[in-house]
């Protein structure tokens, strides 16, 4: 398949780098390359990206793009999000073709997580 006008890379704001980087390693096990104190990269996580310094978060509350991560169990990787200081902010539900919930990072940025099973 032709990468040609595909989403090739996304870039997320966070306020702290570093606690960014704990959050994702920790809950989801994503690894980084750090390029100086104000950005690093991450790929193999589905689409590649990166987190940049910034004073501002995202969220669908101020229009923002929401990113949807996939979990093979969401009660497991709910409780992991929570034992690592994230904040459920919208609970499990269901919606045709599967389950999901919302959540924030300890950044304060907004993302959901779903299954089909």
């Amino acid at each position: 398949m032709s990468a040609h006008h595909k989403i090739n890379y996304i870039e997320i704001p966070v306020t702290d780098i570093k606690v960014a980087k704990a959050f994702f390693n920790s809950v989801f096990d994503w690894q980084f390359i750090d390029y100086g104190p104000d950005y690093c990269a991450f790929d193999g996580v589905g689409i590649d990206g990166g987190f940049f310094s910034a004073k501002q978060n995202v969220s669908t509350a101020n229009g923002s793009v929401l990113v949807v991560l996939y979990s093979d169990d969401l009660v497991a990787t709910q409780a992991n999000i929570e034992a690592s200081d994230g904040k459920i902010v919208q609970a499990i539900f269901s919606f045709p073709g599967g389950r999901r919930f919302h959540f924030t990072d300890p950044c304060g940025n907004e993302y959901a997580v779903w299954s089909d099973k």
